[in-house]
């Protein structure tokens, strides 16, 4: 029997297109990548190079014009609407700079909510999202809202709110930039730990040179290309 590939994203060729008036812009032009299990990586750039474009065609949120995408081994640059949101909810984690979480819910509340469309019993989602709010540090922060919280503390739940259906892989977009340094250092303390210890694979998008030297595979995107 084979071993199961370590190969968790693969992007061939991506290319993607934005209008802007009656011409178009090339936001992406023939990007290869590709992400393994327990990889710890970073894509940087300046603005405008392409990253958070990138970022949301690796995330199932955007097709791209051209070019193939895999993910887990399965093709999925062209799948139906209702195959990318399963296979977002499932084998993907996503961690935003400006956090998204939900006000009016408690961080144990924002951390179930991927979990809302599963088959998971009432009782079984409360259990996981109490013990990864445990898990970054938030044991006795579960009942607050985000407007109560710091802002490395509600980065630290969307961060469990990303690992809630134990994904294969999490895209970060900026998660420090709102942070100071000791916050933003304590957070990437906790997500390296989470990496080692869980395998997940995280990917980085950044202008945070912090972000950076910690990176196992560093990806430069320029003019819409990987040059490195």
């Amino acid at each position: 029997m084979m071993d199961e590939s370590p190969v968790v994203l693969r992007a061939s060729n991506l290319h993607k297109l934005f209008a802007l008036g009656e011409t178009s812009v090339a936001a992406l032009r023939g990007v290869d990548i590709a992400i393994e299990r327990g990889d710890f990586a970073a894509l940087s750039g300046p603005s405008g190079s392409g990253k958070s474009t990138l970022l949301n065609l690796l995330g199932l949120l955007e097709p791209p014009d051209k070019g193939g995408l895999w993910l887990d081994g399965q093709m999925v640059d062209h799948a139906a609407t209702a195959v990318l949101d399963q296979l977002r909810r499932r084998r993907l984690g996503f961690v935003f700079q400006s956090f998204n979480l939900v006000p009016v819910l408690s961080a144990r509340e924002n951390v179930e909510l991927p979990l809302l469309m599963t088959s998971m019993s009432s009782r079984e989602r409360r259990e996981r999202a109490e013990n990864l709010l445990d898990a970054v540090g938030l044991a006795d922060r579960m009942g607050h809202r985000p407007k109560q919280l710091s802002g490395g503390q509600q980065q630290r739940v969307a961060v469990a709110r990303a690992l809630v259906n134990t994904p294969l892989l999490v895209l970060a977009d900026e998660p420090t930039a709102s942070l100071d340094s000791q916050t933003a250092a304590q957070l990437l303390d906790l997500m390296q730990s989470l990496n080692q210890r869980l395998g997940i694979a995280f990917l980085f998008a950044t202008h945070d040179a912090r972000v950076m030297e910690r990176a196992q595979k560093l990806f430069t995107l320029s003019d819409g290309r990987i040059l490195a």
